[in-house]
């Protein structure tokens, strides 16, 4: 009895040494730096190598002096080529919108006989330049073997000088002869000159004009007059 006791003793220290024997060598495993995989999982070396970098780390961004890798470099050229190189913008010079005088190089002149009133005809000056011309006074007319002027019907004066812009019209009429026959020197004339009058109406500028008649002539007298430049076709007509 009392040796089956020892042997029991002894077989239940044996089992408490085995015991602590394991535990103390999965102590000093840990102690020698094996890691368990919780650790592992903590201490990743991967999870900082793979870190994306910070707006100041990436590429071109500010550098803790406020500049880019390369854009002293180009501020400096940038700079140096503004006072070096930059010229102001060349403007081409805007085109002339001063009125001129309407005469024979920046019109066109047609000379039409009328039937109403009788021994009439119309001018019809066409303004053709681009720019705005002004029709001073009267015309001055000159048939042919013409020796002065004929005088102007002086009641037809406008209000206002006639004034065209681009393209239109400004007309005037000639009273040929007397319809009562009581012209004197009478003729048929076959060619027509007209010359244009300057601000104060006493003398000719510029170039004139030749408009064509019809090919048998107008026949005119002594009583020959004209109407001051009109604006309208109906005005130039009423005289």
């Amino acid at each position: 009895m009392s040796a089956l006791r020892t042997s029991r003793t002894r077989l239940a220290a044996a089992a408490a040494t085995t015991v602590l024997a394991a535990l103390s060598l999965t102590a000093c495993s840990n102690g020698t730096g094996t890691q368990d995989e919780g650790a592992a999982a903590t201490k990743s070396p991967s999870a900082t190598a793979t870190s994306s970098p910070t707006a100041a780390e990436s590429p071109g961004s500010p550098d803790s002096t406020g500049a880019t890798g390369s854009s002293g470099a180009d501020s400096g050229s940038a700079g140096g080529s503004t006072s070096a190189t930059r010229t102001p913008a060349s403007k081409e010079p805007a085109a002339s919108t001063t009125p001129v005088t309407c005469e024979g190089s920046n019109t066109r002149t047609v000379a039409a006989p009328l039937t109403r009133p009788v021994n009439h005809m119309l001018l019809t000056v066409t303004n053709t330049g681009n720019r705005t011309c002004f029709l001073y006074t009267y015309p001055s007319v000159q048939f042919t073997d013409a020796q002065s002027e004929p005088p102007v019907i002086e009641d037809s004066q406008p209000q206002a000088v006639v004034t065209l812009e681009p393209g239109e019209s400004g007309y005037a009429s000639v009273s040929l002869s007397a319809t009562d026959g009581s012209g004197a020197h009478g003729y048929t004339a076959k060619t027509l000159d007209v010359y244009f009058h300057g601000r104060s109406g006493n003398e000719s500028v510029g170039k004139g004009a030749s408009p064509a008649l019809p090919a048998k002539g107008v026949y005119v007298d002594d009583s020959l007059k004209v109407t001051y430049w009109q604006q309208s076709m109906d005005d130039a007509v009423s005289w």
